[in-house]
Formats: structure tokens, C-alpha cells, sequence
């Protein structure tokens, strides 16, 4: 997502080198829809430099600070030295995050949408997140719920949810469902419990994912899974609950699962 405004002083920004001249380097700035910088040859890199192009070459992508803006002149002065290692990774990752779901928006939307459409709905995620990257990564996870209190249509709302679930690696996710255990039988208690471990799975649960039921209160029961991408969870979570379900009902009970606790067990 390009910016349509000026940079602020003290701000890092990436660019391209699109020119080296003797007494500097100038710079497109990704981030800044047609905005330019000039960084001096003196705040290229510290000490003596002979020739720019011992530290920079044309189309290299860079970390610069924003040392002034001269809106009226259109000139934005740069510099690369004052930009440490860690400042430099940390802002390139974060410009990196914001490539993705730029194009994590053109899936949701359609390559086709127009900037207008865009925008509003750019917009509308970062009243709520910090980043577009971050509203995605939200939706990965918590789904619709993470999305809950953005300003726009249901259907949109879906579209972001399914391209953050399609596109969006996350290191875990954890989802939790319930699941209602009845029996009658007078060894009602027995059957409960072998429903539970069939939930648990008896060594069937895939490596790399972790799956924990818990008592929440009778007849109700909690089943939380841990695993690398939504897909796995959800299709886990859904197998352990199918497990407790079909144990109790082959022993004459009754299962239930439901994706939220109940109201009257809050």
C-alpha cells in the first residue's frame, strides 16, 4: 500500500536506487506514491567516501531516515548511515509484511478493484489493526471474530477471512470447541469417559499438533487444539469432537458440539 502524503521527519523508509550522481544517491520511495529523496554523499555511509558506488548500486532496495521535507520544493533528504543493522532488518521485514498484504487485498477484492474500493476497505482494517499484515494474521487465526468491529460488509469481511486463511503462515493456531456428553445408562459415567479419550484421539492426533480436552461443567466439555495452520486445527478439532460423539451415541448417550460455550454456563 503506497501512501499518497510526505514522509515525516525522523521516519524510516524503503526505497529503490534509481540514480547515483557524484554528490549522492537518489531514491524512489516504496512506500510514497511518487515521491523521490536525495541522499547526500555525506549521509551515505560514515568516514571518507571516494565514489558512491563502493556502498550503493542503482536498483538496490535501502533503509533511509527522513532527515527533512520540503513540500513546496518536493524534496525529501535522506540518510543511510543513520540507520543501524537492527533498524535496517526490522523495517525491511515490516516492509516486506506490507508487499504481502497488499496482495493479500487484490486476492480478497479482485485484481480488478479500483483505488477507491481499495482504500476504503484498507482503511476501514487499519482503524482496527496496526498494519494490513496485521489484520490479515488476526483473521488467520481468530477468523470473523478478529474482524468483528470493522467498519464493512459481511461479504468482504468472508473474502479477507479466506484469503488470510489461503495465503497466511502463522507460527501456531489455536481454536476451541465443545462438546455436550449425555448418557443415562447406569454406567452413564464409563461411557462419558471413553468418549472423552476417544476425543483425545489414542495416539491418531498428527505430529506437530496438540490436542487437549478439559471438563467446563456436565454435560459440557472443552476440546482446544494447538497446530501450524488453521486447516489442520479446524480439521482436528473436528475429528476429536466426531470421536466423543459417535463413542457416547454407540453407547446409547447423546454428543452435541458447538464452536462457543454456553450462555447459561458463563
Amino acid at each position: 500500500m503506497q501512501y499518497s502524503g510526505w514522509p515525516e521527519p525522523g521516519e524510516l523508509v524503503v526505497g529503490e536506487v534509481d540514480e547515483i550522481a557524484d554528490f549522492g544517491v537518489f531514491v524512489d520511495l516504496d512506500q510514497y506514491e511518487d515521491k523521490r529523496g536525495l541522499c547526500h554523499i555525506s549521509e551515505v555511509a560514515s568516514g571518507w567516501i571516494k565514489n558512491v558506488r563502493d556502498h550503493v548500486r542503482e536498483g538496490q532496495t535501502v533503509v533511509a531516515k527522513v532527515l527533512e521535507v520540503d513540500k513546496s520544493s518536493e524534496q525529501v533528504d535522506l540518510s543511510i548511515k543513520d540507520v543501524n543493522e537492527h533498524q535496517r532488518k526490522e523495517t525491511i521485514q515490516a516492509w516486506k509484511n506490507e508487499r504481502k498484504a497488499d496482495n493479500w487485498m487484490l486476492i480478497a477484492l479482485g485484481e480488478g478493484v479500483d483505488d477507491g474500493r481499495y482504500t476504503e476497505v484498507a482503511n476501514a482494517l487499519l482503524v482496527e489493526f496496526d498494519s494490513l499484515y496485521d489484520a490479515f494474521e488476526s483473521a488467520a487465526i481468530r477468523g470473523t471474530d478478529a474482524l468483528a468491529d470493522v467498519d464493512v460488509d459481511d461479504d468482504t469481511i468472508e473474502a479477507v477471512v479466506d484469503a488470510a486463511r489461503e495465503n497466511v503462515s502463522v507460527p501456531y493456531v489455536d481454536v476451541t470447541g465443545y462438546v455436550d456428553l449425555e448418557s443415562y445408562a447406569s454406567d452413564g459415567v464409563d461411557d462419558v469417559k471413553a468418549a472423552l479419550e476417544a476425543a483425545e484421539g489414542n495416539g491418531s492426533v498428527p505430529d506437530g499438533v496438540e490436542l487437549e480436552v478439559g471438563y467446563v461443567g456436565s454435560p459440557e466439555y472443552r476440546i482446544k487444539v494447538r497446530a501450524p495452520d488453521y486447516k489442520t486445527a479446524e480439521a482436528q478439532l473436528e475429528a476429536a469432537a466426531s470421536r466423543a460423539r459417535e463413542s457416547i451415541e454407540s453407547a446409547g448417550g447423546v454428543g452435541e458440539f458447538h464452536r462457543e460455550r454456553r450462555e447459561d454456563d458463563e
